[in-house]
């Protein structure tokens, strides 16, 4: 039978935790909190825990269970996952009522709710209910990065795992045993992408985001001044609505016209005055999606930046031979830096690329914190 644990990369105690809830009673509880950094595996965790909850002992019912919740398709197993900047009310009052059915066919009603931080504080409140008195067949699993995401009235009713960020040797063995990748570029691709699993294995599969992050890290050494950098910033806010759009307008036509049809409305139609509200409501979706998407991917080229400058930093410092960097291909333009500037000007890059996250967080326009972290990269006196 395959295992339910072996795309869990590094995380030895946390499965030992999980796995010993799945197979006894007395060690299970109603409701888990699974934290870890970005890219620790947070939501393959939880969907693997889903899964050993549906195992009975019976090898061939097993299989099939599992193999459904990797599918998503079992009728038990619901994984919330949103590519909005934050999960709604009425998607958490959607759960609540489903987590009062008793499982239809295996052993728990588990709920997963990835990027449970992406909850405001009043939809927090309303899912607080459902899990102070869960029924006796659900379990409730949020992910999120640490406890401190997750208001303190839902962290408290839950056991809390913590994952850690796994090896960089461990996630490339991963992408070679699990997608076959050739073992030289798994391993860089696991090395660049910081040890996050699905970076690592987007780098790996995909030559044009490992040429767009080539061109993201080459864009630091072109700013020159503050002309450069505005231009800089703009390109890279420009490349992340491109990226956006690309991503999302195939399948926003695809639901737009699902929809329609679904409200009776012919093709090339006009939309009837009653049903414009329902329209509206998905296109404000789809909006919000798309912010998503291209906040997700000014932050990933922000911490590409980082990494970048963290090697400069460990050059600079003499610690290149102990320290492995993260940007072995580029070793070249990492010098390159480090030699034209001092460590004090490499940490205060690192400072600024730290705070156009923060802004960014806190929805600042992306070109104006893009603008002030592009500026603060230029060569110093």
């Amino acid at each position: 039978m395959t295992d339910v644990w072996e795309d869990v990369v590094g995380q030895e105690d946390a499965v030992a935790r999980l796995r010993a809830a799945a197979t006894d009673d007395a060690a299970m509880t109603h409701a888990w909190l699974v934290t870890g950094p970005p890219g620790s595996g947070r939501s393959v965790a939880a969907k693997a825990f889903a899964a050993a909850l549906q195992c009975s002992g019976d090898p061939t019912a097993d299989e099939v269970a599992v193999a459904e919740v990797r599918a998503g398709t079992h009728p038990d197993v619901t994984v919330v996952t949103t590519d909005k900047v934050t999960i709604s009310i009425d998607e958490v009052r959607g759960l609540i009522g489903l987590a009062q059915r008793a499982p239809a066919r295996g052993r728990w009603r588990v709920i997963v709710v990835e990027d449970a931080d992406r909850m405001l504080e009043r939809t927090s409140n309303v899912l607080l209910k459902a899990i102070e008195e869960p029924p006796p067949r659900t379990v409730w699993v949020l992910c999120a990065p640490s406890p401190q995401d997750v208001v303190v009235t839902i962290r408290s009713r839950c056991r809390q795992v913590g994952l850690r960020v796994p090896s960089v040797e461990a996630v490339a063995e991963l992408l070679v045993r699990r997608d076959g990748l050739e073992p030289g570029l798994a391993l860089e691709s696991a090395r660049a992408a910081q040890s996050h699993v699905g970076m690592a294995r987007r780098l790996a599969r995909d030559p044009e985001a490992r040429a767009r992050r080539r061109r993201i890290l080459e864009s630091a050494a072109r700013i020159r001044g503050v002309g450069d950098a505005v231009l800089a910033a703009d390109d890279l806010v420009e490349t992340a609505k491109a990226e956006a759009a690309a991503r999302s307008e195939e399948r926003d036509a695809r639901e737009k016209a699902e929809l329609l049809r679904a409200l009776g409305v012919e093709a090339g139609a006009t939309v009837p005055p009653a049903l414009r509200a329902q329209v509206k409501q998905l296109e404000e979706d789809q909006k919000r999606r798309a912010t998503r998407q291209q906040r997700d991917s000014l932050d990933t080229a922000m911490l590409d930046l980082l990494s970048l400058y963290r090697d400069v930093l460990v050059v600079q410092l003499g610690a290149s031979g102990d320290v492995a960097l993260v940007n072995e291909g580029a070793e070249e333009l990492v010098r390159s830096l480090a030699e034209s500037s001092t460590p004090e000007q490499s940490l205060h890059r690192m400072d600024a690329i730290g705070e156009a996250r923060q802004r960014l967080a806190g929805n600042v326009a992306p070109l104006l914190a893009l603008e002030a972290m592009m500026v603060a990269l230029r060569p110093q006196v």
